[in-house]
């Protein structure tokens, strides 16, 4: 190969070279998952972890409630009043009071 062809061949090689960087560089920018869609995915990442915590946060309270119905942690006296005031039952024995309003 003559110095004139082998300097063809280098020019032509890094043409392409550019063509392809600028290719890939302009879709970087542009394309449809170049930086703005990234930058759309990470507000959307920062969103499902805020929503992520709060439902930690409610299953973690929800949890807390569930541990106070186990067996072994009920209170009978408060669970009775409880089950009355909600249901508003009473047992015959029961003296009821009504007060106006």
């Amino acid at each position: 190969m003559s110095l004139l062809s082998m300097r063809r061949f280098d020019l032509i090689v890094t043409l392409v070279c550019c063509a392809l960087l600028g290719y890939f560089a302009w879709h970087a920018e542009k394309g449809p998952r170049g930086f703005p869609y990234r930058e759309g995915l990470e507000v959307k990442v920062a969103s499902l972890k805020a929503k992520y915590e709060g439902m930690r946060q409610e299953r973690a309270r929800m949890e807390g409630k569930v541990a106070l119905l186990r067996p072994e942690s009920i209170d009978p006296d408060l669970l009775d009043e409880l089950a009355r005031g909600n249901l508003q039952l009473a047992k015959p024995t029961d003296v009821v009071a009504f007060t106006l309003r």
